[in-house]
């Protein structure tokens, strides 16, 4: 037995960036009636325009405007965080201010939602970690340890809000906007380089990590799973 997503009240957070963007779009595709949320407000209004979606401006760096913002909502079936802005460096040179900053957009901000949102018996909460908790990078250690540690925030939450499901999907490398900043040449052979290593042979699409939250979120046997979907990147 599978989830009926039609009329499903969804929450993303993070709607503004490549993976929740699709997320919307995934879940707009299957009739729920999803509510975006995120900080560029020129990407939720056509997004909007798009898939039909309701759209939110929240910080969800302030916890006041976090409790504000559940409180006067009905509650949720289906809440999704994608939302998160880090920073890559080595440990030693890594500004310990970028270090925390990082930490409180992904994690913290993860942890303020999944304390203060309403879920409807019988739903989700899904968390967007990284392939880099089970795969370190010596450039990428934070990255690493904020992952980790928000799987491990799923798997605690998973015992606490039953029977609420919590899981968390994780990505290894997608081509989303995070890579913008790149010439597009630079950009192309990275991509390439990282393909050729991989047994899926393939970078990773947007869609391909929202395909994994909806099934997270529609499978009722599903909870305090972490689900990896990196092209084979963590046994590569």
């Amino acid at each position: 037995m599978t989830i009926e997503l039609k009329g499903q009240h969804v929450l993303v957070v993070g709607a503004a960036g490549g993976i929740g963007e699709a997320t919307v779009k995934a879940f707009a595709a299957v009739g729920a009636q999803v509510v975006a949320t995120g900080r560029n407000t020129d990407k939720l209004i056509s997004l909007a325009a798009v898939t039909g979606a309701e759209t939110a401006l929240v910080d969800f760096l302030d916890n006041d405007a976090v409790e504000a913002f559940f409180e006067s909502t009905a509650p949720f079936d289906h809440v999704v965080i994608a939302a998160a802005a880090t920073k890559s460096g080595a440990i030693s040179t890594l500004a310990i201010e970028d270090a925390k900053a990082s930490m409180e957009s992904k994690f913290w901000g993860a942890y303020r939602i999944a304390r203060a949102v309403r879920i409807n018996t019988g739903g989700s909460l899904t968390f967007v970690s990284g392939f880099l908790s089970h795969r370190p990078s010596a450039t990428s250690v934070l990255q690493g340890a904020i992952n980790a540690a928000l799987e491990a925030l799923g798997r605690g939450l998973a015992l606490e809000r039953a029977p609420v499901r919590v899981n968390t999907v994780s990505p290894g490398m997608i081509d989303t906007p995070l890579w913008s900043g790149m010439s597009e040449a630079d950009r192309q052979r990275l991509f390439e380089q990282a393909a050729a290593k991989l047994p899926a042979q393939r970078i990773g699409q947007p869609e391909d990590i929202a395909q994994a939250i909806l099934f997270l979120a529609t499978n009722p046997f599903a909870t305090g799973a972490t689900v990896m979907i990196d092209g084979g990147g963590t046994i590569a």
